[in-house]
């Protein structure tokens, strides 16, 4: 045993070996590392009777890849000398550590990043034993126009970059010497997309080994159908491939664990399987006393499904996470989970991760769903693809609920090489590949199909519709299928017939027409798809009183690369116009969402969140005043430049309007303690106060007041001269796996803490330890400086420095510089993983 733990924890040094099993399947060599085969198999034979599992059936691939930008068509080939390529880890994304500059093909509406071509390879062994399992390489995502090769042979090419996809390798694999994959990315035909796509295989990659009589790649379905406080049925649909030539007699046996891994419940079946057949065997499941999912409280359930042959021996395994919960949707009741009338306060978020780019880490993922809820929203519409697995299990843990949505659009193109090229040959592979893949995810509440289809006004988009939706419930008929259309001035009622094919209906900028269609269509279920930030109130208000209209998704939640220009505000001396006008280079981004690119929360955020939720009921934020010289101008998308400070040199005796906004009913703003006034701010007030103050150094002080009297207090200071660099990390321990983040907010301030908001300071950053510099940001979006840098300027006071790890342990020392103020460090602490 003593051999069989140091062997053990030799390996844990390698993230995609450290679960390794000793009668695994398969093992794969680390580049810098040579494992002698035989030792291996010869500890695994003496061990083999410790360890009574199979094969690990997920294996990580995200490790030591080969990377070249530019086309090298002999790349493919198994015998190619990549000596001299870059070495990475997954996930990457080339696109983002580009230059941004106003003549690169992804022009205005990819941020004008670099695209291009460019090339991977990945070297592995299998041994001689594992030859008899079937051998499968999965990728979560690669954006865009993969070809996939191994050992030099063609296994494919697919062009969607957002869908999910895999090749058997089981016919090409060299057992007991190297296997190479090769993976050429296509993302050169510019335009392609109306926001940042990013370039590469920037989701996870797997190796999967199963028996020949396994589980099918998303063979497990999980549904409820019967749900209450006393008892939920689970009913469980495995679909099983036997791919011998011979029939078999398996067991299949199915457990349920609860959140505490107690045993909730189980369910076992005996099949016959005739040879080179499928086979779907069903079971339901009872649960008593259920926890059930929610966004309050998201409790979580696991599923084991286990295929054991004729001895009993277990020869596939299926782990699948899933939640308690029941939907209906009416026009009369809206939207009930669980019983429970729940309104959907939602936002809409595009793929990248900021200064990360579209590469979909882990924490990163996490970190987008941390900020949503932080910021009161129940749900989120991933407009206009599929995310990350790892978005959708962390709206699973942490309670958001989900528009899971397919395209941008269907046959005529937005941009001259986006999907409408594959749409005909593809879309059933990509609508179901979704639905497959997503359909256990308690978190998701609808399908979505489209966004603003260009033919909408055309009879075959019904059809379209219709046999998309089709398509969705060959996979699923537990949740309704919608799409989100709006008008461009081509009238409305002349939808009705598309609108018909719908489940619920998505509303794009047309929730105004709402009641006019409730009184032609009752039965219609309506929510506002994407709206304008600015008009917060009204849409919150229409959601409230009518059962009809289930809820909003703003456009958007979060800023985002790409689409460059929408949301922004302007002075006079700026160019104006909206952001599909022109070019606004060095413009990369929208500036649209409730929260910017460094996770700070922007005055809109709070006030609709306040709207939505009892959590926080008093906020108070300073409108910029116009320039002396000018105005300031603001895009449909956008709302008044508004921010959390009481600094503004120059400004001395101009009056200013400080927005205070309430729960309660009425709020006093002081300043530097004298009574400013006293204001109402209930419902008829939109729950918002402003006071027109001269402005002077200081303090100002709003004061909630219920009944006559002070209640809640929130006050603003005038921040003095820079002295100092604040660090503040979202983590102090991160994994030492390559791949986990910690998020560093940099911020100037004075002397007692308070940022100062006018700060533009460069900044310079350094490592000391087992991390790297992921990505640097400062919510800038006309600050056309590197996301993947050592450098930044501060912005209205604040940075971002994004930290990754390496897989070596220790303390990861980060150190921030800037002229005139003292350096500032904080300490990151990295262990393995367990």
């Amino acid at each position: 045993m003593a051999l069989l733990t140091l062997f053990k924890s030799f390996f844990t040094q390698f993230e995609g070996l450290r679960r390794l099993h000793f009668n695994s399947a398969i093992y794969l060599t680390p580049s810098a590392i040579t494992f002698s085969l035989s030792i291996i198999w010869l500890l695994a034979s003496c061990q083999a009777n410790v360890i009574a599992q199979i094969p690990e059936r997920k294996q990580t691939l995200d490790y030591d890849w080969k990377f070249r930008l530019g086309d090298v068509s002999e790349a493919k080939d198994a015998d190619f000398d990549d000596s001299d390529w870059r070495e990475l880890n997954l996930p990457h994304d080339w696109s983002i550590e580009g230059k941004i500059a106003a003549d690169n093909s992804m022009g205005n509406d990819g941020g004008y990043f670099p695209a291009g071509i460019g090339w991977y390879r990945k070297t592995f062994v299998v041994p001689n034993e594992s030859e008899g399992d079937l051998i499968s390489i999965y990728f979560e995502g690669v954006y865009m126009n993969s070809e996939v090769f191994i050992n030099g042979l063609s296994l494919g090419i697919h062009p969607y970059g957002y869908t999910s996809f895999s090749y058997d390798l089981t016919p090409y694999i060299n057992y007991g010497g190297e296997n190479v994959i090769a993976v050429r990315v296509d993302n050169s035909e510019q335009k392609n997309s109306r926001w940042y796509s990013g370039s590469g295989i920037y989701r996870h990659v797997w190796l999967q080994v199963t028996d020949p009589v396994h589980l099918a790649q998303w063979g497990v379905t999980i549904t409820t159908p019967e749900v209450s406080p006393d008892r939920a049925s689970v009913a469980i649909s495995s679909l099983i491939k036997n791919e011998t030539k011979k029939q078999g007699k398996l067991t299949v046996e199915t457990i349920l664990y609860g959140d505490s891994g107690i045993q909730v419940g189980t369910g076992k079946s005996t099949i016959k399987i005739a040879a080179n057949t499928e086979i779907e065997v069903a079971q339901s499941i009872t649960i008593e006393d259920p926890k059930l999912w929610s966004p309050e409280a998201p409790n979580l359930y696991t599923a084991r499904v286990h295929i054991l042959n004729k001895k009993g021996d277990l020869i596939d395994e299926s782990i699948e996470t899933f939640g308690v919960r029941s939907i209906k949707i009416s026009a009369e009741e809206g939207f009930v989970l669980n019983g429970k009338s729940i309104i959907l306060n939602g936002g809409c978020v595009h793929h990248d991760n900021g200064c990360l780019g579209a590469a979909a880490y882990d924490r990163a993922e996490e970190r987008k769903v941390e900020l949503l809820k932080a910021a009161g929203y129940n749900a989120v519409r991933t407009a206009h693809n599929p995310p990350s697995e790892a978005f959708l299990d962390f709206c699973d843990r942490l309670g958001l609920l989900v528009v899971d949505e397919s395209f941008d659009g269907w046959r005529e193109s937005k941009t001259t090489h986006d999907y409408s090229k594959y749409f005909d040959e593809w879309w059933k592979k990509d609508v179901q590949s979704m639905v497959l893949r997503d359909r256990n995810h308690p978190s998701i509440i609808m399908w979505s199909v489209g966004n603003e289809i260009i033919e909408r006004l055309k009879p075959e988009a019904v059809e379209t519709m219709t046999k998309l939706k089709k398509a969705v419930y060959e996979c699923d008929t537990t949740r309704a299928v919608t799409s989100a259309m709006t008008s461009w001035n081509q009238g409305w009622d002349v939808f009705d017939p598309l609108m018909d094919a719908h489940d619920v209906c998505g509303y794009n900028y047309m929730l105004h027409e709402a009641e006019k269609d409730h009184e032609r269509d009752p039965d219609r279920i309506i929510f506002q798809s994407e709206s304008y930030p600015k008009d917060a109130f009204w849409v919150w208000d229409m959601s409230q009183k009518h059962k009809y209209v289930i809820g909003d998704f703003v456009w958007t939640a979060i800023d985002y690369l790409g689409e460059s220009g929408i949301g922004r505000y302007h002075y006079s001396w700026e160019p104006g116009g909206q952001h599909w006008e022109k070019d606004f280079y060095p413009n990369h981004g929208a500036y649209c969402g409730d929260i910017d690119l460094v996770g700070w929360r922007k005055p809109i955020s709070h006030y609709r969140s306040l709207l939505w939720n009892d959590e926080e009921k008093l906020y108070m934020a300073v409108k910029e005043p116009n320039p002396k010289d000018g105005e300031i101008h603001v895009t449909w998308w956008g709302v008044w430049p508004t921010w959390e400070s009481w600094t503004w040199p120059g400004r001395e005796g101009d009056t200013m309007e400080v927005e205070v906004y309430s729960k309660y009913p009425a709020v006093r703003l002081y300043q530097d303690g004298a009574l400013v006034g006293e204001e109402l701010t209930g419902k008829e007030q939109e729950f918002k106060a402003t006071f027109a103050v001269p402005y002077s150094e200081g303090m100002i002080k709003a004061v909630a007041v219920e009944n006559g009297e002070e209640r809640e207090t929130v006050k603003m200071k005038t921040a003095g001269k820079a002295t100092g660099i604040s660090l503040k990390a979202d983590r102090k321990v991160i994994k030492a796996n390559a791949q986990d983040l910690a998020f560093v907010t940099v911020e100037i301030v004075d002397q007692d803490g308070n940022v100062q908001p006018n700060a533009e300071n460069l900044l310079e950053f350094s490592i000391n330890g087992p991390g790297i510099i992921a990505g640097v940001d400062n919510a800038n979006l006309s600050d056309s400086d590197p996301y993947v840098a050592k450098s930044r300027k501060a912005w209205k006071g604040r940075a971002l420095v994004v930290i990754r790890s390496t897989r070596e342990e220790g303390d990861i020392v980060l150190t921030v510089t800037s002229q005139e103020l003292p350096e500032s460090r904080i300490k990151i602490s990295s262990g393995l993983v367990e």
